[in-house]
């Protein structure tokens, strides 16, 4: 194994919730208030269409597309679902620092460091420009094509990141640990809030399939997990392979990945609002701005 490369769980596809769009000769994110899901390939118009956001979109019946049937890979909730600190090189497109408010690894002229972290709001370092990072890999449907290929879903949500971290702990204790075998679905779900002016923002939940309740979701999961262990599958030989492979690297995004999550999730128009903040713009003004970044329909929290 090449030591420093990060093995990562395999991804067929992505998860989003909406796009990047070109606007006043930028290119910004623009927020949807539906999933999507694509290939990992690009073209002018943007990131091409998974053939299952075709399939799934019928079976809405003409509805917008907000929740997605998924079974997880791994038992451990902190493979399913990694979250850090980031703060990534907008020219390059790297990540300088990543941490987890206690410790943090940043790359400099000597190398990758090992420092403390006292997470984004107070550090002098990143000066605001690092947020909450999260990737959560989920395989879509029951895993009938491809049964560890995974559509990997990124956001820099604290709704979301703070609800999935809940519900992954959740379903893997009232499993008994058989969160891999838990029959789920990722919903897309909104609120309002005073930091929004009340408009519409959305973010991501984990619950038990539609038709589903949790007691029968946790007998799927029991009888899932005796057919897989009859069959030989070693569910806690994988989660030891998945762990191992994030320990193998100092950061988990690859190059080729990195400047399309800058580009998404750390946009240039950000630097400008943050350096207002850091000079002493009151909170009337902070909260203004960061309405004023929001779409008419609403934004992915």
């Amino acid at each position: 194994m090449l030591k420093g490369l990060a093995i990562t769980p395999p991804v067929v596809g992505r998860i989003s919730i909406g796009r990047v769009v070109e606007r006043n000769g930028k290119r910004l994110p623009e927020k949807d208030d539906q999933f999507t899901l694509t290939s990992q390939v690009q073209n002018r118009e943007g990131w091409v269409l998974h053939p299952l956001d075709e399939k799934l979109r019928k079976e809405a019946e003409g509805h917008k597309l907000r929740s997605i049937p998924v079974r997880l890979l791994f038992n451990d909730p902190t493979l399913n679902m990694r979250a850090d600190y980031s703060l990534f090189d907008r020219s390059t497109g790297r990540p300088v620092c990543v941490g987890n408010g206690e410790t943090c690894r940043r790359t400099g002229k000597e190398g990758i460091t090992n420092l403390a972290c006292i997470g984004p709001d107070t550090c002098a370092f990143a000066n605001g420009d690092c947020k909450a990072y999260a990737r959560l890999n989920v395989v879509v449907g029951d895993g009938e094509e491809d049964a560890l290929g995974s559509f990997v879903l990124r956001t820099t949500s604290f709704n979301t990141i703070r609800t999935l971290a809940a519900r992954l702990q959740y379903f893997s204790a009232v499993s008994g640990g058989r969160l891999a075998c838990m029959p789920l679905e990722l919903k897309l779900r909104g609120k309002s809030t005073t930091m929004s002016f009340r408009a519409a923002i959305y973010y991501v939940d984990l619950v038990v399939r539609t038709g589903l309740t949790l007691e029968q979701a946790i007998s799927d999961a029991r009888q899932k997990d005796e057919q897989r262990r009859e069959s030989g599958f070693d569910q806690a030989a994988l989660d030891e392979a998945a762990r191992q492979g994030f320990a193998n690297g100092a950061f988990e995004e690859l190059g080729e990945d990195v400047p399309a999550v800058v580009e998404e999730f750390y946009p240039e128009g950000e630097a400008e609002s943050t350096t207002a903040k850091t000079n002493g713009g009151g909170l009337r003004r902070r909260l203004e701005t960061k309405v004023s970044q929001l779409p008419p329909q609403g934004a992915a929290a």
